[in-house]
């Protein structure tokens, strides 16, 4: 047989063996009947909320821009450009793109190019003397892939590198929901100071009121000191809130690539937030396509399960091919003369005979691998549709709660108004006013509290639902390297060889 017919015949074995040993993988399906909320069905979740849910509309990408606020969308763009978390999700993205083009070239013949100069002395040899040798071997490998162990590998880094790109993601969804909260939690303590301090100057108020009288000696220095006792209580209440609000401010430095002594405060209120007027609720069959810790999960999945075919192949024959075109001269310039070059072609079969049980505890060793990813996958889909069951209830009762504390702040302001009124008038004893100014301050603060809440738990439902990456041109699942066909076509750039 020639050497072209003998690779030629050995290039049509790799060629027939088309299957990969180990499974082939599929995505898992969802368990039918999957949904958020019981009773009459998910359809339902708008009435069960009280807020209106648009059902199996889309998330959009920028879904911080339903809030309408120019100061959230400024630092959300600040937190995408700077946030260090996003920066090194990114590169780890890049490196785990690269490792995927890396292994894809094992399935390509490996090249390489050997060159040698010798000076000898035979001086003892007449015939010989001194000379020179001048040797220059190009050389080819190729391991043939007869069950696919090399495919495999490489479907594996695909795996690893699409994953990665959905972790990126989720990061990115962490990022922008953090400082969305962040946000909505320093307006809260914001209204939250308004209100102590609304609190406080009413207190004064009625302090003076008492000092008149017990100048006067219509009231008793009882009462007076009680009133200084209310008063520096609420007044002891502000620190706990400006520190918390400070607090928040480093937060949100932090998150938008700040220092805290760079960051400038925009000074959000809850007035200047906005509810968006219908929030979108994915179907649940959707959920699992757009969650990116889903997706990860199910990536991951893949990966384990391409590593099983991996670990099959290693127990079966490895087949390599090589050649070589060796050339020597005794002078540089005849290397490559007539009579100076040779050709070889080899063929080595390489078949595991005993390693001691490796091989064997290693595929059993991938095969519980795939069954631990098969559970991290359910258990990541059931978290999923607990997220977003608990947004919805946290959306219903926010509407409830806060429609009580709004009464219970009306009234309440009216019941302490008409006591200090009466107790101007001598009609009511200052205890009573003591307990209407108490029952006022804690309505007033638990309002704002609420009120705060609602934009909270929409947050929470745009994260439960996966952020909307899908609808952002710049999304960082796009730059995944997710293509089987990516890893054997792209070329190296400019000046890389290997």
């Amino acid at each position: 047989m020639t050497p072209a017919r003998f690779v030629s015949f050995l290039l049509s074995v790799t060629m027939l063996a088309g299957c990969a040993v180990g499974p082939d993988f599929e995505r898992p399906g969802l368990d039918r009947g999957a949904g958020y909320l019981g009773g009459a069905g998910d359809a339902a979740a708008s009435k069960a909320t009280g807020i209106k849910l648009a059902y199996g509309a889309d998330v959009p990408g920028r879904w911080w821009e339903l809030f309408r606020n120019r100061d959230l969308d400024a630092l959300m763009k600040q937190a995408i450009e700077n946030n260090p978390d996003l920066d090194a999700a990114r590169a780890t993205l890049k490196q785990a793109n690269e490792l995927a083009l890396a292994q894809g070239g094992s399935l390509f013949p490996s090249l390489s190019l050997s060159g040698s100069a010798t000076r000898s002395d035979w001086s003892g040899s007449k015939s010989i003397g001194v000379y020179n040798l001048f040797a220059v071997t190009p050389s080819a490998s190729y391991p043939l892939d007869i069950f696919g162990g090399t495919r495999r590998s490489v479907e594996a880094a695909q795996a690893t590198a699409e994953a990665q790109g959905f972790v990126a993601e989720a990061t990115y969804l962490t990022v922008t929901a953090s400082l969305a909260r962040a946000v909505i939690q320093e307006a809260s303590y914001r209204e939250q100071i308004a209100a102590s301090q609304e609190v406080i100057a009413s207190y004064r108020e009625l302090l003076g009121v008492l000092e008149n009288q017990v100048n006067v000696g219509t009231a008793a220095r009882a009462n007076l000191l009680q009133q200084q006792a209310a008063l520096a209580q609420a007044q002891a209440s502000l620190p706990a809130l400006q520190k918390a609000l400070a607090l928040q401010q480093n937060t949100i430095a932090a998150l938008v690539g700040d220092f805290p002594n760079q960051y400038a405060s925009r000074k959000f209120r809850i007035a200047g937030l906005g509810l968006p007027h219908a929030l979108p609720l994915s179907v649940p069959s959707a959920l699992v396509e757009q969650r990116p810790d889903i997706r990860a999960a199910e990536a991951r999945l893949h990966k384990a399960s391409a590593e099983i075919g991996v670990a099959t192949a290693a127990m079966l024959p490895q087949l390599t091919l090589s050649a070589a075109l060796p050339t020597s001269a005794a002078d540089l310039g005849d290397l490559f003369a007539s009579g100076t070059t040779g050709w070889s072609i080899a063929a080595g079969l390489a078949q595991p005979i005993f390693k001691g049980g490796t091989l064997i505890h290693n595929k059993r060793a991938s095969e519980a691998a795939f069954e631990a990813a098969v559970a991290d996958y359910r258990s990541t889909v059931l978290g999923a549709f607990k997220d977003v069951a608990n947004a919805l209830r946290a959306l219903q009762h926010d509407r409830q709660a806060l429609a009580g504390y709004l009464a219970a702040e009306r009234a309440a302001k009216e019941s302490f108004d008409l006591t200090q009124t009466l107790f101007k008038a001598g009609t009511v004893p200052y205890t009573n006013v003591l307990t209407a100014q108490t029952t006022y301050q804690s309505a007033r603060l638990a309002r704002a509290s609420a009120a705060a809440s609602r934009y909270l738990d929409a947050v929470a439902l745009f994260e439960a639902l996966g952020g909307g990456w899908w609808n952002r041109p710049d999304n960082l699942v796009a730059l995944a390297n997710t293509d089987p066909q990516k890893t054997m076509t792209t070329t190296p750039a400019s000046g890389e060889k290997n």
